[in-house]
C-alpha cells in the first residue's frame, strides 16, 4: 500500500524588520512498488535533509520531485537534488526533455487534481493509504502559524488566501478537495481528518 510521510510540516509566520519566514509542508510519497516522490521540498534545506537521513534517503533513492506550484517557497529546495526528475501538474522534465502526461503520476496509482485558484497551476495529489485517501493539497488550504481552524466546514470554504490570484476558483478546488479525501495535507500547517466530504 502506498504510504505518505510528512518530513516537514509547512509553517508561515511573519518575522522581524519586515521579513516572512514559510516553508510548506514537505511529504515523501513511497508507493507500493517503493517508488519515493517527494512533494514540495519547500525552502528550509536543514529540516528537510535532517528529516530524509533520519529515514536513511538520499537524492539516489528518490524517483522524483513533484512540484504542486511555482511559488518559491514550494521548490526552493529542488537545488539540493540537481539530478532528480521533476513532475508537475502535467509534465515529466528530465534535463531538457518533457513528457506530457495527464491523470496520475507515470507509473504510479497517485491520481492529479487540478486545483488552480491559489496559483493557476496548482496540482494537488490524491494517494490511497492503508489510512484512507490522502490529499496532498499545497496551498489549497494554508494557514499563518497559529490561525488552522478545521472543524467547521465554513472555516474551511470562506478561508481568506490573500495571495490566491482566482478566489472563485480557489473556493472550487476546496471543494473538490473536501469531495476526495478522507485525509489533507494542507500547504502550510497539520494535517487534519476531512469530516466533511462534499458530494
Amino acid at each position: 500500500m502506498n504510504q505518505v510521510h510528512i518530513l516537514v510540516e509547512g509553517y508561515a509566520h511573519p518575522g522581524e524588520n519586515g521579513a516572512y519566514h514559510a516553508s510548506p509542508t514537505s511529504t515523501l510519497i513511497t508507493t507500493r512498488d517503493n517508488k519515493k516522490i517527494l512533494v514540495d521540498p519547500g525552502t528550509n534545506a536543514a529540516k528537510l535533509l535532517e528529516a530524509l537521513a533520519k529515514l536513511s534517503i538520499n537524492e539516489s533513492d528518490l524517483t522524483g520531485i513533484f512540484l504542486s506550484h511555482y511559488h518559491p517557497d514550494h521548490f526552493l529546495n529542488i537545488r539540493l537534488f540537481p539530478n532528480t526528475d521533476v513532475y508537475d501538474g502535467g509534465i515529466l522534465w528530465q534535463g531538457d526533455r518533457e513528457t506530457f502526461y495527464e491523470s496520475t503520476i507515470p507509473g504510479t496509482d497517485i491520481e492529479i487534481l487540478k486545483t488552480p485558484g491559489h496559483a493557476d497551476e496548482d496540482a494537488s495529489l490524491l494517494v490511497k493509504t492503508a489510512e484512507g485517501i490522502v490529499c496532498i493539497a499545497p496551498d489549497v488550504f494554508w494557514w499563518e502559524d497559529g490561525n488552522q481552524k478545521t472543524d467547521n466546514i465554513n472555516d474551511l470554504l470562506s478561508l481568506v488566501d490573500p495571495f490566491a490570484n482566482n478566489p472563485a476558483a480557489l473556493l472550487e478546488s476546496r471543494k473538490l478537495v473536501i469531495s476526495k479525501a478522507d485525509i489533507i495535507i494542507p500547504g502550510h500547517g497539520r494535517k487534519f481528518e476531512n469530516h466533511f466530504r462534499m458530494s
